[in-house]
């Protein structure tokens, strides 16, 4: 197919701002008028590699505030790209209301184009959509409570020094995936409670480190503070599963502003725990949208061919899935995978096989691929998408199998292989995979003698035989008896 230059949003690989933004009101038309995409406003932002690998350090974050993690996971990023061991993403999105995409500024145009429309619009849309990211974040206040965090940690390591600060900084960042609420949550509160409760906040983060108060710092609970802080332990129901939650309101030890500390951590922790269940999602319906909206792009005659050519060998590296005896193999690639599974379903909703309209008759030939996919980026996490939608044509195009592996064994068994039994096996067992309970200890306080001794009990419920590893639990213990002040005990027991 030819292109006039003179229709081609741009005509060379070098970007300005007025490409972008004539590329980026072509975007949105294909994402919402064809696509029917719904999204928050957009933001982007364009920034060197350097301050991409200061955005990597602090996970992602604008606002994040100090510590000594992120400045080491910086050093080791930015000697791996300076060596040529990795390169950078090209983009970096946020899950806020404006979502902020940061692209980088070494980019080609193509490379801008086809990042705004991962980022801004299909990252953007399952981040408003999807019902993990709308029950347990909430993308309009988390700018401003980063904005807050960042302002009251540094007022601490003022007031209070950095090594105090850092000791409970470093304690809490251990324990924060085994700090979300998972099922059981604190009701939202109200727009005006939420409002009285931040006003309250500022008014104590004013008369707490308002220089005029610096000789008499405020590191006591008032009266109602606390008489508030002890009904909300008493209401807590065990076990409990959110481990800083617990600290935060009942250890014996903890001052005020030690308490916001480890609250500032679990409200953060809380924020990522949907992406750690939706990677094949997400990465999947963004790579699916970038894709449709790079080749409408050219169809349209938007684009050039050289065009279409870069973004397409772009895109094949991104959805690239080495074999299992590959030297490169480190599992499966969630870009991959989520990308031939929603590719798939467009397939089934248009041209399906036979076989499709057994395992899938509800969407088998309907036509509407776009309402389909929408309705599964809603309402599906991994587990349950892979579960619902993993189809007999991408395990046999990715070469799927499952292993049998008993540790009692001196041999692993194939156990299931391309047949109607082996892949629902292979469904099932891939799903599985994705379950975080396979990835992370189930770890809750089952009591705390609050009138006593003060010992905190905790109980690991073990998966499949998995033990907590002697020497990483006490490293984690220590830091628990950091923020409880007093012996914390732990026991195993079979789920």
């Amino acid at each position: 197919m030819s292109n006039s230059s003179t229709s081609l949003l741009y005509p060379d690989s070098e970007w300005t701002f007025d490409r972008l933004k004539t590329a980026y009101d072509a975007i949105e038309d294909i994402a919402l008028n064809d696509l029917g995409l719904n999204v928050y406003t957009n933001q982007i932002e364009i920034i060197s590699s350097e301050q991409m690998l200061d955005a990597y350090s602090s996970h992602g974050m604008p606002l994040m505030y100090k510590h000594w993690s992120f400045g080491k996971h910086f050093a080791r990023d930015q000697m791996s790209y300076q060596k040529g061991w990795s390169g950078l993403a090209y983009e970096i999105v946020i899950n806020s209301d404006p979502c902020i995409a940061y692209l980088m500024e070494e980019n080609t145009m193509t490379m801008q184009a086809l990042v705004m429309a991962h980022a801004s619009f299909g990252h953007n849309h399952f981040f408003k959509n999807n019902y993990l990211f709308r029950q347990w974040t909430d993308a309009e206040a988390i700018l401003p409570y980063l904005d807050f965090s960042k302002k009251y940690i540094a007022k601490c390591e003022d007031e209070y020094g950095l090594e105090e600060v850092e000791a409970v900084l470093d304690a809490a960042h251990a324990l924060m995936d085994q700090s979300v609420f998972r099922y059981n949550r604190p009701p939202r509160l109200s727009e005006a409670d939420r409002i009285e409760k931040i006003a309250a906040r500022i008014k104590h983060e004013e008369t707490s480190f308002n220089d005029i108060w610096r000789t008499l710092p405020n590191t006591e609970e008032n009266e109602s503070e606390k008489e508030e802080r002890q009904a909300e332990v008493r209401d807590i129901k065990m076990p409990e599963e959110n481990l800083l939650y617990f600290i935060e309101k009942a250890s014996p030890v903890l001052r005020p502003w030690q308490r916001e500390l480890v609250r500032i951590v679990r409200n953060i922790a809380q924020y990522f725990y949907p992406q750690k269940q939706t990677k094949v999602m997400n990465e999947g319906c963004a790579t699916f949208v970038h894709h449709y909206i790079m080749n409408e792009l050219y169809n349209r005659g938007q684009i050039s061919e050289g065009s279409i050519m870069e973004f397409l060998h772009s895109h094949s590296s991104v959805v690239f899935q080495p074999d299992f005896d590959d030297q490169r193999y480190s599992g499966i690639n969630p870009y991959a995978l989520g990308f031939a599974m929603m590719e798939d379903i467009k397939r089934i909703c248009t041209d399906p096989k036979p076989e499709d309209r057994d395992w899938f008759p509800d969407i088998a030939g309907c036509g509407d691929w776009r309402s389909v996919l929408k309705d599964a980026w809603a309402n599906y996490r991994d587990e349950s998408f892979i579960l619902q939608y993993l189809s007999p044509t991408v395990m046999r195009d990715m070469r799927m199998f499952a292993i049998g592996d008993d540790s009692q064994e001196s041999h692993v068994e194939i156990s299931a292989i391309h047949n109607e039994h082996g892949f629902r096996r292979v469904r099932q067992t891939l799903s599985a995979m994705y379950d975080l309970g396979m990835h992370e200890p189930n770890i809750q306080v089952v009591g705390a003698d609050l009138e006593g001794d003060r010992t905190l009990r905790l109980q690991h419920m073990v998966h499949n035989d998995r033990l907590l590893k002697e020497e990483t639990s006490e490293a984690v213990l220590t830091h628990i008896e950091t923020l409880w002040g007093y012996d914390v005990i732990i026991d195993e027991r079979p789920a």
